[in-house]
């Protein structure tokens, strides 16, 4: 009987065939990784900053509007950290207010130690970020806030936290219950950063009257976050 041999070409072939096929692999366990890490999707997530800052002290009792450090927020995709010049227009300098100096909030204090460094070396204060999202999802915070959803209905009452926690999972699932109902979340555009809006009446039909004020349509296709 006549033996068969394969082609030495197989060979090559099948060894290719292999490897791409862990390649593929590995690709999609990193995409799952990169889906289900901490920082991106776990509830309670509290990266310790260089800096302590609070946000109860600050947003919460001194009423700060969010817009003063993020100061990116209504134009766009990305709530800028703030850079450490913002910091020092309280904490880097002699402040004059009508004429009367009034120093330096908190000059001396040795938490502030990293802000006072940035602002002599222009080196920036390497905050680490709570909130964020795969690579491969677009999100656009300026087309958010100005349809009226809130701060709140993503990062909580920051206004309350100490230090900053991630308090909803950010899954796709979580973005597209909000997509399907934004009545839940939508408020007056100019109210977006009052941390303590109680909407009056039914919140419900709070909702809906922004919904068709602001001409809001529903969008749930694939293409809206995967670009």
């Amino acid at each position: 009987m006549q033996e068969f041999h394969f082609p030495n070409w197989v060979n090559r072939f099948t060894v290719i065939l292999i490897f791409g096929g862990l390649a593929v692999a590995g690709y999609l366990a990193t995409c799952l990784f990169a889906a289900i890490h901490p920082s991106i999707v776990n509830v309670g997530y509290q990266p310790k900053q260089p800096v302590p800052f609070s946000h109860r002290l600050h947003a919460g009792q001194l009423k700060l509007d969010c817009r003063y450090c993020h100061n990116t927020v209504e134009r766009a995709g990305h709530a800028a950290i703030p850079a450490t010049s913002t910091c020092g227009n309280c904490h880097g300098g002699d402040r004059v207010v009508e004429g009367v100096s009034l120093g330096v909030i908190q000059g001396e204090s040795r938490l502030l130690t990293p802000v006072r460094e940035s602002l002599e070396s222009g080196n920036p204060v390497e905050w680490i970020r709570v909130h964020n999202v795969p690579d491969f999802v677009y999100f656009n915070h300026a087309a958010h806030i100005n349809r009226g959803v809130s701060c709140v209905s993503c990062h909580g009452r920051v206004d309350t936290m100490e230090v900053v926690t991630q308090v909803e999972p950010m899954s796709m699932k979580w973005c597209l219950d909000c997509h399907r109902e934004p009545e839940r979340h939508l408020r007056d555009p100019a109210l977006i950063t009052k941390l303590d809006f109680v909407p009056p009446g039914d919140p419900l039909e709070y909702g809906k009257h922004w919904k068709e004020e602001l001409k809001i349509k529903t969008n749930v296709s694939c293409s809206t976050c995967h670009r």
